[in-house]
């Protein structure tokens, strides 16, 4: 089958010592069939505030995802590495959330309070497992040809608590 594109969720804990602590974000993967010599496509299905990510699709700016991927890299970079460093160190030079960028550019505290108002409203536990059961509904977890149920259960188990 050609085009084939795995798709699973992992649950994304916010970076210690930044205005993201304490949030879980579910996290949709997507792996093309030439994954790992092709990106993933990552995206947050709760919402989150930040210059680099898009608040109402979800989709993730990162040059290292989108242009400078590697088949060296895996799963565990993005979750363990790249997103935490996203969080950490967001570009609000080259936004996706132009509110965001601007809010951070000139009122650096403003930003953090609203990305903390963000946390609570949008990323906390309750509101990670409301995001779980509405994709169930939805009937989007495991919906791939390529990816039987089983391996999906395991693969997220896996990844479940990064």
């Amino acid at each position: 089958m050609e085009n084939a594109v795995q798709e699973f969720y992992v649950r994304f804990k916010g970076p210690a010592e930044t205005p993201f602590e304490g949030g879980i974000w579910k996290v949709r993967v997507e792996l093309p069939d030439q994954y790992p010599y092709k990106s993933p496509s990552i995206g947050f299905v709760n919402r989150i505030f930040h210059p680099n990510i898009d608040e109402l699709s979800g989709s993730v700016c990162l040059d290292v995802i989108n242009q400078t991927w590697s088949p060296m890299f895996d799963m565990i970079n993005i979750f363990e590495v790249f997103l935490p460093q996203l969080l950490r160190y967001p570009n609000p030079t080259d936004p996706l959330n132009g509110e965001a960028a601007a809010m951070l550019l000139r009122e650096p505290k403003t930003y953090e309070n609203k990305v903390k108002e963000y946390v609570q409203k949008y990323a906390s536990k309750d509101a990670a497992d409301e995001a779980d059961a509405e994709s169930e509904d939805d009937g989007e977890l495991s919906s791939v040809a390529s990816f039987d149920e089983e391996d999906d259960e395991e693969a997220a188990g896996k990844m479940d608590d990064v």
